[in-house]
C-alpha cells in the first residue's frame, strides 16, 4: 500500500478553455498526515482541493493534465459522490450547511453520502457530538441560526459522518474569532490523532496552519515555489516576511509597498 493517501502529479487546470489557474502542480499527503498548501489569494489553492474532489466542472473548469491519485487509484472519471464514499471529504470554503435544516437533519443528510457503504448509527453521531458538544447543544436549532464558528463545527461533522479517510478543509477559520479559531484547529488535531484521518489543509492563518501540518507547500500563480517541514518554511527569509508577517534576517519589517521588488527578487522562481 503506497505511503500516500494523495498524489498530484503535475496537474494543470483551466478554466473556461482560456484561463489557466494550475501549472504543472505536484503534491503529496502521506496517510494520517495533514499538510498545509498555503499562498496568497488567487494562487489557486481552492482551485487545488476542487481538482481533487472533482468539482472543477461545475465551474466550468477542467484537469487539462496532469494525474491525481486517491488511495492508490486514479480518480479522473471518478464522480465527486463516489469520492466520498471511497472516502475522500471536501469541508468547502463557507462551511454550505443546510440553513433550513436542524443541526440533526444536517448530519442526518450526510448519511446519505454513505450509501453502498455500511449504514451510519447512533455511534457515529455521538462521535460528531463528542468532538463538537455545542452541536448537541444545538442540535434542534435551525443550521441557519447558528454562529459562524458552530457552522463551521457541523461542516467538518458532517463530513466525520463519513468516516473520511482524507479530509480537504478549505479556509476552516475565515472569519471567526480567534478563541475559536484555536478551538476548531484543536478538535481538528484530535480527530487527525484519534481517528488517522488525513487532511490537506488550505489556510490563510499561516502561522495556525503551520502549527498543526506535519509538512508544508507554498503556491504562487498556480505552482508550488517551496515546499518543507514547517522548521524549514518558520526559517525561510521570504516566507516569513511575506506570508508570516515577521522581520527578515535583517530584523526590520517589510512595508506592503515593497511586495513589487519582493515580486522580481522571490529566490525560489529563480
Amino acid at each position: 500500500m503506497s505511503e500516500s493517501i494523495l498524489g498530484i502529479s503535475n496537474i494543470e487546470v483551466v478554466y473556461g478553455h482560456t484561463v489557466q489557474v494550475l501549472r504543472g502542480l505536484s503534491l503529496e499527503v502521506p496517510r494520517g498526515g495533514i499538510v498545509a498548501l498555503l499562498g496568497s489569494n488567487g494562487a489557486g489553492k481552492s482551485t487545488t482541493l476542487k481538482a481533487v474532489s472533482n468539482l472543477l466542472s461545475l465551474e466550468n473548469g477542467e484537469l487539462s493534465a496532469g494525474r491525481i491519485e486517491f488511495d492508490g487509484k486514479p480518480t479522473a472519471g471518478t464522480a465527486p459522490h463516489q469520492l466520498v464514499r471511497a472516502g475522500l471529504c471536501h469541508v468547502m470554503e463557507g462551511r454550505r450547511v443546510f440553513e433550513d435544516l436542524s443541526v440533526e437533519e444536517n448530519l442526518v443528510a450526510a448519511t446519505y453520502a454513505r450509501t453502498g457503504r455500511e449504514q451510519a448509527t447512533r455511534k457515529d453521531f455521538n462521535l460528531v457530538y463528542e468532538y463538537f458538544p455545542r452541536l448537541h447543544e444545538r442540535r434542534r436549532a435551525l443550521a441557519g441560526y447558528l454562529s459562524g464558528g458552530e457552522q463551521q463545527m457541523l461542516a467538518i461533522g458532517r463530513a466525520l459522518l463519513a468516516r473520511p479517510k482524507l479530509m480537504l478543509l478549505d479556509e476552516p477559520s475565515l472569519g471567526l474569532s480567534p478563541v475559536l479559531v484555536e478551538d476548531i484547529f484543536s478538535i481538528i488535531a484530535r480527530i487527525n490523532r484519534e481517528q488517522g484521518v488525513a487532511m490537506l489543509l488550505v489556510e490563510q492563518n499561516a502561522n495556525v496552519a503551520l502549527a498543526l501540518a506535519d509538512y508544508g507547500y507554498i503556491m504562487e500563480s498556480g505552482r508550488v515555489v517551496i515546499d518543507g517541514s514547517p522548521e524549514k518554511l518558520l526559517g525561510d527569509d521570504d516566507v516569513r516576511e511575506f506570508y508570516l508577517g515577521m522581520a527578515g534576517a535583517g530584523g526590520e519589517m517589510k512595508s506592503y509597498r515593497e511586495v513589487k521588488h519582493y515580486k522580481r527578487r522571490k529566490r525560489w522562481l529563480s
